[in-house]
């Protein structure tokens, strides 16, 4: 049985995965990823990447590759509440409501000032591949897919992991320096005493992949449409219908469209209904519809009570579980590959030490957890139910009645709409969380905490403060820096260096930045603002919070790991102490 020895060793190659490989080939790391499928995804599964992820893939040369294929903004920015698609009832073909979602529409100013790059909209099922051919161009016959992981142990070196090649039988050792476990939460976890805490099995979602011609029914603008109408028990219940592309908008040739069944509830495996179902719902009783895929998975909000075992990282689904709502899920596990990999990469390299490995959890967990449990919240759609007047107890002919009394003339009618409206525009905390992506902030030991309060966060989740506080994402803004436009985030590159940022009467602290990277064996890029770039549209003054003779230090994460608000007696100690602190050394 051959033995390969790898500094890191993935287990799973689906999204997060994935990323993972690409992040570490960036860092210079050698490593080794499993898989015990024969390719990637068959399932659309996640499709929203947001403006942070697509900020990390920016980082590591990934965010063209992706825009050239998602979906722009101006084809996914929108929500809308309908009836149906089509159909000549006094009922049928009428719209609800809309909102802007996403950074679309209204909000997308905002978002731009917030952000180098905005989201896009990609299934997984066609992100996987694009993210698998790039990991294999840059980590070549380091990708193994029908590689299943057996059995492994720890041991004092490392853990050493059995793995069998499904489509020859062989079998091979792998031995590792450290793990990340990217499985889904299918193998490392369970058999390691990790618990998945929090509910689940709250309802069974079917999720219908099909194709069908409904540019006549759909407009270039919308992402999601949610169904609600008299028959419909609730809105999930009724069903919420998605463009996957490949071509966006209107023409968008596939879809997938996403009901909830209580687990007891027989009808959930009755997939021979699936398509008069369809049909009845979007009231298109001659829509030719072609099924690629029906796939049940039970609704959880869970987060492992442990993200390390031994020298094992749990990451992405192997970590955390959760409702769909806000997107999070997969961008989510992105962003623990993110935080993890540049950790693994100072460790390896012997510039940190192990117990920067334990700020992986001590970061990430809460995130996660509190994304988890927005998600969850997110996920009950009743108040829009209840402003629609749909009543999930009361019989189909009175959820009738208040369906014409919604669409009725003069005052009451009017009334009536405008409570669904309010209603859900209240959605927009799961579809406007802009907070939630990018404003929330890390406490650990890799941080140097400088005695100022958090910035402000948002009770509906979408308005982001900016803030160079340390923890927290350095904030965006354009710089002019010898006639190329660049974003703060490109001081950061995707090699593993940290960047120091100074005001323009901060000599000092790029001084002291040269000793502190000589001392630690580690690469610190410094900028003076005002010097080496110009602060080209006056947005940095407004949100760096360091003036003309401060400084901040930012990881190769692009999160703030240190902030001086002016200058210093002992610069050059005081920034090797801090460095020191951030690499636990």
């Amino acid at each position: 049985m051959p033995t390969i020895t790898v500094p890191v060793l993935i287990i799973g190659g689906g999204g997060c995965g994935l990323s993972s490989s690409l992040f570490l080939s960036d860092l210079g790391v050698e490593h080794l990823l499993v898989e015990r499928h024969a390719g990637t995804s068959i399932l659309p599964k996640a499709h929203y990447l947001n403006q942070r992820t697509m900020e990390i893939f920016r980082q590591h040369d990934l965010a063209d590759a992706v825009y050239e294929v998602g979906a722009p903004l101006e084809h996914f920015g929108q929500i809308r509440w309908v009836t149906s698609l089509g159909g000549d009832g006094p009922l049928d073909g009428r719209e609800i409501h809309r909102l802007d979602a996403f950074g679309g529409g209204a909000l997308r100013s905002r978002y731009e000032a917030d952000g180098p790059v905005l989201a896009t909209n990609y299934p997984q099922l066609r992100l996987e591949p694009l993210l698998r051919a790039e990991a294999e161009r840059r980590a070549p016959g380091k990708i193994r897919y029908s590689h299943e992981v057996t059995s492994w142990e720890q041991q004092d070196d490392g853990v050493l992991v059995h793995v069998l090649d499904r489509a020859t039988g062989d079998e091979l050792t792998v031995h590792a320096r450290y793990v990340i476990v990217a499985d889904g939460g299918k193998t490392v976890g369970p058999a390691s005493g990790v618990t998945m805490e929090g509910p689940t099995g709250m309802v069974d979602m079917v999720s219908t992949h099909f194709s069908a011609d409904l540019s006549e029914y759909w407009d270039d603008n919308t992402l999601i449409t949610w169904f609600s109408n008299p028959e419909g028990v609730s809105s999930w219940q009724a069903g919420a219908l998605v463009q996957v592309g490949p071509t966006w908008g209107r023409n968008s040739e596939e879809w997938v469209i996403h009901f909830a069944f209580r687990p007891d509830d027989p009808e959930r495996f009755n997939e021979e209904a699936i398509i008069p179902r369809l049909r009845e719902l979007l009231r298109l009783p001659e829509l030719e519809v072609e099924v690629h895929k029906v796939s049940h998975w039970i609704l959880d909000r869970i987060v492992a009570d442990k993200w390390r075992v031994g020298d094992m990282f749990l990451a992405g689904d192997a970590a955390h579980r959760q409702p769909p709502t806000t997107g999070l899920g997969l961008n989510t596990g992105i962003q623990d590959a993110h935080n993890l990999t540049w950790k693994l990469a100072q460790v390896l390299a012997g510039t940190a030490t192990d117990a920067l490995l334990d700020t992986y959890e001590h970061e990430r967990k809460p995130v996660a957890t509190e994304v988890a449990d927005w998600a969850l919240m997110a996920f009950n759609h009743d108040l829009i139910d209840a402003g629609i007047g749909l009543v999930a107890a009361a019989p189909v002919e009175a959820n009738r009645a208040a369906f014409h009394a919604l669409f009725s003339e003069g005052l009451l009618g009017e009334a009536r709409r405008e409570r669904a409206r309010h209603a859900i525009d209240l959605q927009k905390f799961e579809f406007q969380a802009h907070d939630l992506e990018l404003g929330y902030h890390y406490t650990s030991a890799s941080v140097v905490p400088d005695g100022t309060d958090p910035a402000p966060r948002s009770a509906t989740g979408d308005i982001y403060h900016p803030t160079s506080r340390p923890g927290h994402l350095l904030p965006h803004a354009w710089l002019d820096a010898d006639g190329r436009r660049v974003s703060t985030h490109d001081l950061v590159g995707g090699d593993g260096a940290f960047a120091l940022i100074a005001g323009s009467d901060a000599g000092p602290w790029i001084a002291a930045a040269s000793t502190a990277a000589q001392e630690y064996g580690i690469r610190i890029e410094p900028v003076r603002l005002g010097v080496d770039a110009l602060d080209a549209e006056g947005r940095w003054a407004e949100i760096g919070e360091i003036g003309a003779t401060g400084a901040i230090l930012v990881r190769p994460d692009n999160h703030v790991a240190w902030r001086a608000s002016g200058p210093a007696a002992d610069a050059e100690r005081v920034l090797v102490e801090a460095v020191g602190t951030v690499l636990c050394r």
